[in-house]
């Protein structure tokens, strides 16, 4: 009580100046200032309005890195450091002006813990260095942080990048329309809406009902990680395309492990065994959900993937070279009309019971409810928690209702079903 009693909150307004004292009525300029006022407890409210970043607020050089807004302190676990949107208002930073010559611009540097971030917009983040280089939205380095219903768009940036530190939770975030058409081949094959890089010993990270979507490269990419992670709700679609749907870089939809071309690049001493469930992978230009040469297993747990070059591709890797993905543990997926189905799994050398390519099933248009895939875009609820759709869920009378197996999700009726989502109301 002692600690919330004096935690104090400050305000920063497109209107703002970094003189004044940070009040409602005076507010920062910038969530810098905001920054050196702050301690642990503390509270930033950022007024709704678009805040045009310029290369003078960059924070620090590092490097080939430009980092623009710098956020290095810490709270705690009793008393975190709280950035938020005030109150429905919504605060969108623009960076298109930010272009630093030859050097990677992050526009959001975390390297403070116990900090939640939450309403944030970044938009038009650059890149300047034509050759093989990354930008960044939001590049987290530090441990226990929240970072809920950021929305990351139209730049040529990763929308948010966990680099480093355990315990980070990534709820309920958008990325999508980002493309690098500076660097390189100009197809933006390096930009992700999510990446997790973490390395060994970074445990408890979680992405939680997030999407991606046209993102030039993949929707969410774990490759080189050390630590596993896990994905819970999340929906990755059209990645890979333009929203005109013309190709640009790889494609995926989950790139859920893998460690570079060569079969013995950069690889961990303890493979990471990522999580991957209740996630929905569509209409993604490769795989739907990809393995990408992994050195062992995954989780994958009802899961639904619709229309991907290859709804489930497994490849795995040894130090021979590429082999059928190993060790994986599938229950209860689903997937429909994909080019391919499921490619690439030494099915014996797992536990793959209980999905819609091992069981007695056949799927059909009449099991979903409706294959409209515009419903994934609707606007989130109120609390920021994905929309509630039909798309993809099951139909009353659909043979794919109670065929999966327990696998300790909440399910409703006898039996989980199998996919993404449940039939009926989900009992622990």
């Amino acid at each position: 009580m002692a600690g919330s009693l004096a935690a104090a909150e400050y305000f920063v307004a497109v209107d703002g100046n970094d003189a004044n004292a940070g009040s409602l009525l005076a507010p920062f300029a910038s969530l810098q200032r905001a920054q050196q006022a702050v301690a642990a407890g503390d509270t930033v409210f950022v007024r709704g309005g678009a805040y045009a970043m310029t290369e003078d607020q960059i924070a620090r050089k590092r490097g080939l890195w430009a980092y623009v807004v710098a956020l290095e302190k810490s709270g705690n676990a009793d008393e975190p450091i709280n950035y938020w949107a005030y109150r429905d208002e919504q605060p969108v930073f623009d960076f298109s002006n930010v272009k630093p010559a030859r050097q990677r611009v992050t526009a959001f540097f975390v390297t403070g813990s116990w900090l939640h971030l939450r309403g944030l917009t970044v938009t038009g983040v650059q890149v300047t260095i034509t050759g093989h280089t990354q930008s960044i939205c939001f590049d987290n380095q530090g441990s226990n942080n929240i970072y809920e219903r950021l929305t990351m768009r139209d730049g040529q940036a990763i929308g948010f990048w966990l680099g480093q530190g355990s315990d980070n939770l990534v709820l309920n975030c958008d990325a999508f329309r980002n493309h690098d058409f500076t660097s390189e081949n100009k197809r933006g094959g390096n930009v992700d809406g999510f990446g997790f890089h973490a390395p060994a010993g970074s445990t408890g990270n979680v992405f939680r009902g997030c999407r991606a979507w046209f993102n030039s490269d993949d929707g969410f990419d774990f490759i080189s990680a050390g630590a596993a992670v896990t994905l819970e709700n999340c929906w990755a679609f059209y990645n890979g395309f333009t929203p005109a749907f013309g190709n640009l870089g790889d494609g995926h939809g989950f790139k859920a492990g893998g460690y570079g071309i060569a079969p013995d690049a950069r690889v961990p001493e303890t493979i990471p065994r990522h999580v991957l469930r209740g996630c929905v992978a569509v209409r993604n230009k490769a795989a739907g959900f990809y393995a990408n040469h992994h050195h062992g297993g995954n989780d994958w747990l009802n899961n639904t993937a619709y229309l991907n070059g290859t709804n489930f591709n497994l490849l795995g890797r040894t130090a021979a070279g590429d082999v059928p993905g190993f060790g994986h543990r599938m229950k209860n997926n689903l997937g429909y009309k994909g080019r391919t189905e499921v490619s690439n799994l030494d099915a014996a050398a797992g536990d793959v019971s209980g999905n819609y390519f091992t069981l007695p099933v056949r799927v059909e248009d009449k099991d979903f409810a409706s294959l409209d895939a515009a419903e994934l875009i609707q606007p989130r609820r109120a609390n920021g928690e994905l929309p509630e759709i039909r798309f993809l869920h099951l139909a009353p009378g659909s043979e794919l209702i109670d065929r999966g197996m327990d696998v300790g999700l909440p399910f409703a009726g006898k039996a989980p079903d199998l996919g993404a989502f449940e039939f009926g109301t989900a009992k622990k």
